[in-house]
């Protein structure tokens, strides 16, 4: 997994720095790219702001400063819950605590394989970029803000995973810290309250200014705060026990519902609170970029109005802009599917699945539970992003309503296709429905970073994301959306055949 990250982060940052001098052969183009980015506050609150427009390093790396490293703490929430909260949960800590280790160790060693993957992916970032050609005291800077934005998510995940007994309630609390800090500096990036954009992690990388003027004393932040949470996560793990968090599971019924000895509605009622989760966050996401999307072409410099006008207009670069949202949405959809598929398999593997088809459930029953629930809740969070997008834009567009919530729907025969991939491992052999992330990572790579690669463009038509219209920029092309919800019917029913004539676990 560790080896899937660090390949698509450092593609995605070699393909950035090497195609700045391409996308912006003088100084002149460079200074007044910055100042696009500057003039408007949606991207701003997207990519945080270029504090020195004559820096080629700042804008090359514009998109890895924020963005990217988000990705970087999301990278270190699964590794250390992996290595802490999962552990227990699935008995391997306990099976670990009957031999001569302390209580701490199992979250010493996380904490030291996380700073360890941090500090790593650092210094090849580093590296990356001083191999393009950046400055190499601005390169080591940029790679050190990606490596204590790991530390930070290092400590901040073992101190989520101490509150709950539940390996996905802690995920949610980590993955809403992550999004918050994310929020509180966007905010203060964009308002008068600027102060706020040093209250998050990821806006101390902006303010590091890694290649002008480098502020190397706001490392010591980063390490701050990384042992600050450590140290709070190791106090209440010598508080609670084993298995246990500071929030005591709620008990269920004594008497399940008579509705969950059906297969499907079983499926839905354990991923009920992770939809309930995902379909919030997709609502502010619509929301939030509606809103702001206004302020897209909002520039006052002529010389970037000139630009825009080149581009087709302010309305086609808000269009552009909105597309490239769009297509980001579907991939972070696709995650909620694959996750869904994922547990599919750790089911089986644990016995559950065995269990319910010890009953009168058949295997075709089993298989389309597991099915509609990442297909139908993928298809739903689309919508519910549009129908966001489209309240959040409000009447200040030349698009209908309904063109605004179709626009991430278009996306959902590609989705439709990832799944059903994955779901095609998962059916092969249950401990495969971990290659769904291999397969969402290619295509990811291919859809959005492909044509920077120079990569062929056979390659680049292999993503099914490549097919999906930039809506609302593009119009809906039946042909393409037909070909891949075909794809995606023979390879589920393909899936279900295997998964029919295959042993169980």
């Amino acid at each position: 997994m560790i080896a899937v990250w660090y390949s698509i982060l450092l593609l995605v940052l070699l393909a950035s720095a090497g195609s700045a001098s391409t996308l912006y052969s003088t100084q002149a183009d460079q200074v007044q790219a910055a100042e696009a980015i500057n003039a408007s506050p949606g991207l701003v609150a997207l990519y945080g702001p270029i504090l020195d427009v004559h820096s080629k390093g700042e804008l090359a790396m514009t998109k890895m400063t924020v963005v990217y490293a988000v990705l970087v703490a999301l990278m270190l929430l699964f590794v250390v819950r992996r290595h802490t909260r999962m552990d227990e949960e699935n008995g391997q800590a306990e099976l670990l605590g009957g031999t001569a280790l302390r209580t701490t160790g199992p979250l010493a060693a996380a904490l030291t394989f996380g700073a360890g993957v941090s500090v790593a992916l650092g210094l090849l970032a580093a590296a990356g970029n001083i191999a393009t050609g950046l400055p190499v005291a601005g390169s080591l800077a940029f790679g050190a803000c990606w490596a204590g934005t790991g530390l930070v998510a290092t400590g901040l995940t073992a101190l989520a995973c101490q509150i709950s007994p539940s390996a996905r309630t802690c995920a949610g609390i980590a993955v809403s810290a992550i999004l918050g800090l994310f929020v509180v500096r966007a905010v203060g990036d964009t308002t008068e309250a600027s102060w706020l954009s040093w209250l998050s992690p990821f806006g101390w990388n902006t303010h590091l200014r890694a290649f002008s003027e480098t502020r190397w004393w706001v490392l010591l932040l980063y390490i701050a705060s990384a042992a600050a949470l450590a140290g709070a996560a190791w106090t209440l793990r010598l508080s609670r026990d084993l298995g246990g968090g500071l929030v005591a599971p709620r008990p269920g019924p004594a008497t399940g519902s008579p509705r969950l000895a059906d297969a499907i509605a079983l499926s839905l009622r354990v991923h009920a609170p992770m939809l309930v989760g995902w379909t919030v966050g997709m609502a502010v996401l619509g929301l939030v970029f509606g809103a702001i999307s206004p302020s897209f072409d909002a520039f006052d410099s002529p010389s970037i109005q000139q630009m825009l006008q080149r581009l087709g207009g302010a309305g086609a670069f808000r269009d552009t802009l909105l597309g490239a949202v769009v297509s980001v949405v579907a991939l972070i959809v696709t995650c909620f599917a694959i996750a869904v598929v994922n547990h599919g398999g750790s089911d089986e593997q644990d016995g559950r699945t065995e269990q319910i088809l010890a009953t009168a459930t058949s295997r075709t029953r089993a298989f389309v539970a597991t099915a509609i629930v990442a297909i139908g809740g993928a298809t739903w969070l689309l919508a519910v992003v549009g129908v966001g997008l489209a309240i959040g834009v409000g009447n200040d567009t030349g698009h209908s309503f309904a063109r605004l919530v179709a626009s991430p729907l278009s996306q959902a025969p590609a989705v439709w296709t990832v799944i059903a991939l994955s779901l095609l491992c998962y059916a092969l052999r249950s401990r495969w429905a971990i290659l769904g992330w291999g397969l969402l990572v290619v295509f990811a790579t291919l859809g959005q970073i492909g044509e920077l690669l120079n990569l062929p463009d056979w390659t680049l038509q292999l993503s099914p994301f490549t097919h999906s219209p930039a809506m609302p920029l593009q119009p809906f092309e039946l042909g393409p959306a037909l070909a891949l919800t075909g794809i995606a019917a023979a390879v589920l029913v393909g899936a279900w055949l295997r998964f029919r004539g295959r042993d169980i676990g």
